[in-house]
């Protein structure tokens, strides 16, 4: 207990700048309201030692002492190593270690490349420091060695079954009818101080325990109908009639860019800083720009599902780990394959990377270019080919592909470490300035890639469709819930285009922007039943995203912020009705229903 208490002082030391937000009666509150999940995994981790104490009883032969010593330092320093994985990924992803890190256990450089700015050093500390200070504290006060006993072994075994009682007690947080969970820490509206009462191993553990039940809907706010028929009437809410017709050729080339972490707080046509993105803001006034969309969610192969197949993304898990559910999604390269396009996918970095692999052969791509197609001398330290190179490639391969074609190009550079081929155009060497660095870097790619593109014979007779596979906390440290951190790029652009200068105000998701592709180039997609034309009039706009265990959902009229865990919205802006608030959750339990069934 002691040691939970202090390894929550250091996260809250660690997240400084966080912890100076909230009121001593707050960082208070995330010690006393801790205690309970901080009761209950001492109770689990007891459970071994208390067999052995009991065990040794009627069985003196047992060396108990030495057993549960050996137990207990190895448990000190897994436990201390976890806590520093914890502090760190908590900079990185917003929330608590849980089981997300297993979905990238097969590309463990690629994790780690993730994390490459950590201050390895000053963890390593912390986790050595942590761990002898405790170990020395056990071996004085705590070994069993220091304990004899005065009694009846038998009725001290006896006795047993009720000190037995009084560990399970603790385990399950009372003798209320639910098992304790995480909700019993979340006593704020201000998430950090909710994370920080939160006790990490027994948050992992339960993660663990749940992280391969992909067959039950935990978000069940409404009967199963009422969601379906919410969910549908919202769909149902767009013409798909009337739409827009911005193409001057019936079958065009599509050229789909996916750009990493490319936040709208970067880009100056969507309000944001000046100058980190000039060829991309120049290509925004050239073509037309979505200015109000919200990517599905914060990881790359969720929003790679989002921007492919048009697919909601899931919380604590996502479907790309599941190719037999894969199988059943719609893909836009399907769709082009069946119309007779050519199809190719380019990535500078490893395609099996959280299982992306698997996801883009269900979708049936001709051909997949990865790290392994670059030459060695062109990567970066931690990911795989420069963005300029991957780009040169794509320009080469282009000119002897066979037309039409469908292309999908994903960047990569802008992604931590942030490391980049150019000289820095802005100052500063910290996570901001290298990300904003990164950024630009990316852009100055994409402006040369495109400059050279319009030389090309094919050119003509393409459509660009550029996008961001997800948002990012930077600049700013924006919490894992505030939409802020979700808004992102769409535009629209290419040889193709009969219509430029346009900008596009409706609010939209991600996962609309398959369907708007497709009915463009007046291709079906009623299989993609969860994206909608953005270009179609519509009675119901909205847009909805998923954070750790809770959704946002936004319309005209306000904001909404949803925390599953604390049963309660987090964030309200503007005039948020009890029918937003019904309708977020609809879709939250259908989608994941949906999910579920696949």
């Amino acid at each position: 207990m002691l040691y939970f208490i202090v390894a929550r002082a250091i996260f809250l030391i660690y997240h400084l700048e966080q912890s100076a937000d909230l009121t001593s009666g707050e960082v208070l509150n995330t010690f006393l309201y801790g205690l309970r999940l901080d009761a209950s995994f001492a109770a689990y981790i007891s459970i071994l030692p208390f067999l052995l104490a009991l065990l040794s009883l009627v069985w003196q032969r047992l060396q108990a002492a030495t057993a549960v010593r050996y137990y207990t330092i190895g448990l000190l320093a897994l436990l201390s190593a976890l806590l520093s994985v914890d502090l760190e990924l908590y900079s990185h992803w917003g929330f608590r270690l849980d089981a997300s890190p297993l979905q990238y256990i097969t590309s463990p450089a690629e994790m780690a490349a993730s994390t490459a700015g950590a201050p390895l050093f000053l963890l390593f500390l912390v986790t050595l420091a942590i761990a002898v200070a405790f170990t020395f504290l056990y071996r004085r006060a705590f070994d069993l060695r220091h304990f004899k006993q005065y009694f009846n072994r038998w009725a001290a075994s006896g006795l047993a079954l009720l000190y037995a009682a009084l560990l399970v007690l603790p385990l399950r947080g009372g003798w209320q009818q639910i098992p304790i969970n995480q909700s019993v820490v979340y006593f704020s509206d201000k998430p950090f101080a909710n994370h920080a009462g939160l006790n990490m191993p027994w948050n992992l553990m339960h993660a663990l325990l749940k992280y391969e039940k992909s067959s039950h809907n935990p978000y069940q706010y409404m009967p199963e109908q009422e969601a379906k028929e919410r969910v549908q009437q919202l769909y149902a809410a767009a013409s798909v009639d009337s739409s827009q017709h911005l193409l001057r050729t019936e079958r065009p080339n599509v050229l789909f860019i996916i750009l990493e972490s490319y936040t709208a707080k970067f880009i100056e046509s969507l309000g944001g800083e000046r100058g980190v993105t000039p060829n991309l803001d120049r290509l925004a006034r050239e073509g037309v720009n979505f200015t109000n969309i919200y990517a599905a969610g914060d990881r790359s192969e969720k929003g790679m599902v989002a921007l492919l197949s048009g697919y909601p993304v899931q919380t604590t898990t996502s479907i790309i780990k599941y190719p037999q559910k894969t199988e059943k999604l719609p893909q836009l390269s399907q769709v082009f394959e069946q119309q007779g396009y050519s199809t190719s996918y380019y990535y500078g970095g490893e395609l099996e990377f959280a299982n992306i692999k698997s996801f883009l052969r269900n979708g049936g791509y001709d051909r997949l270019i990865d790290k392994y197609d670059f030459d060695p001398s062109t990567y970066n330290s931690k990911w795989g080919a420069h963005d300029h190179v991957l780009f040169e490639r794509v320009l080469q391969d282009l000119k002897q592909e066979e037309q039409p074609f469908f292309s999908t190009v994903y960047t990569l550079s802008s992604h931590e470490p942030f490391e980049i081929p150019i000289p820095t155009k802005f100052p500063g060497t910290d996570e901001e300035a290298k990300f904003r660095n990164s950024v630009y870097y990316t852009d100055w790619a994409l402006g040369k890639f495109i400059a050279e593109a319009k030389q090309q014979a094919w050119w003509d007779n393409t459509l660009v469709v550029i996008a961001a596979d997800h948002g990012h906390p930077l600049p700013g440290g924006d919490p894992n819930h505030v939409p802020r951190k979700y808004r992102i790029p769409f535009i629209l652009t290419g040889g193709a285009l009969a219509k430029g200068g346009m900008q596009e105000t409706g609010l939209g998701s991600q996962t609309d922007i398959a369907a708007t592709l497709l009915a463009q180039l007046r291709l079906p997609h009623s299989d993609f039943k969860w994206s909608r034309n953005l270009l179609a009039p519509t009675s119901s706009p909205f847009a909805f995203y998923v954070f750790n265990d809770g959704f946002g959902y936004i319309t005209p009229s306000g904001t909404l912020a949803f925390d599953n865990v604390a049963q309660k919205a987090i964030l309200t802006e503007g005039a948020v009705s009890e029918e937003q608030v019904q309708n977020g959750k609809a879709y939250m339990e259908y989608s994941f229903e949906d999910f579920v069934k696949k």
